[in-house]
């Protein structure tokens, strides 16, 4: 395999820390985004030669261009971009405010855009490259209580996609993973946040919040075995689009799908009557 230079954000722990340590076995070189390094000093001294920590926020979409021009000073180019930093919050529409809101989209889609951004002009220079955008089976259909964290995975996902069709053309792929549940901290007790209960919605969500609090070190995803199938793909010719990942997401987002696709059936005719009548339908270029 030819090795190949990555960038992974929220590498200490999870998903990122499994990527990190499954890109480092196959030979590849990586740099943790993290915003303490302290927490993969154990990787720096295990791989002094391919392995850099970064101190970085993802928040700080300033410092985008930084980190990518770091990476490309150390190792000379920049090969796969993951960006995989993120959290819940839990919680109704009503209990969760604009703060709580706007700190998940400055996380999970304005700072993975302007890494993005940065690292897009060096992908098209060599005329490859992988960017692999960490969703959920929350990107694709959302329930009540996860409406935040929902909202900010959708929004990564209509721009990955416009993103894909836009720079197929210079040789770049992007890769949504869209995981069920998997054993790492995200549903720890100092990762996943609660919205204050209000009175209105404490019985509506109680089952919700029980499940999500609940489910910590029992979940059926191996973060180890995720990572390799990710570097497997993004070493291999081909990569998909939309990756479910773990049975359930398989199952869940399958069902999403088809029930969308009945709806759509069921009040087709009702939608095209809204149309002028006579009109050619639309011819777009894509």
């Amino acid at each position: 395999m030819t090795t190949q230079t990555w960038i992974i954000t929220g590498a200490s722990r999870g998903f990122g820390r499994a990527l990190a340590e499954s890109a480092l076995a196959a030979g590849d070189r990586v740099v943790a985004a993290v915003r303490r390094p302290e927490s993969v000093a154990d990787l720096e001294a295990a791989y002094p030669d391919s392995f850099m920590a970064v101190k970085f926020d993802v928040r700080d979409v300033a410092a985008a261009p930084v980190l990518v021009r770091d990476t490309l000073e150390r190792f000379g180019r920049l090969d796969v971009l993951v960006n995989n930093a993120g959290r819940a919050v839990v919680g109704a529409v009503e209990e969760i405010g604009d703060a709580q809101l706007r700190e998940l989209m400055d996380l999970h889609l304005f700072g993975p855009a302007a890494l993005v951004r940065a690292a897009l002009p060096g992908m098209r220079e060599q005329g490859a490259g992988t960017i692999v955008q960490m969703s959920s089976q929350g990107g694709r259909m959302s329930f009540p209580g996860v409406s935040a964290y929902s909202a900010s995975k959708f929004a990564l996902e209509g721009w990955s996609e416009s993103l894909a069709g836009e720079v197929a053309p210079f040789g770049i792929r992007v890769m949504l993973v869209e995981p069920s549940r998997f054993r790492t901290d995200f549903h720890a007790a100092d990762v996943l946040e609660f919205a204050e209960v209000s009175a209105t919605y404490r019985d509506i969500l109680a089952a919700v919040r029980a499940d999500m609090a609940g489910v910590d070190g029992r979940q059926e995803g191996d973060p180890a075995r995720a990572a390799e199938t990710i570097v497997s793909l993004v070493h291999g010719d081909e990569v998909p689009l939309r990756l479910p990942l773990g049975s359930e997401a398989v199952e869940r987002i399958s069902g999403v799908y088809r029930r969308g696709l009945e709806e759509v059936e069921r009040w087709a005719e009702t939608a095209r009557g809204a149309d002028f009548e006579g009109v050619a339908p639309s011819v777009r270029p894509v």
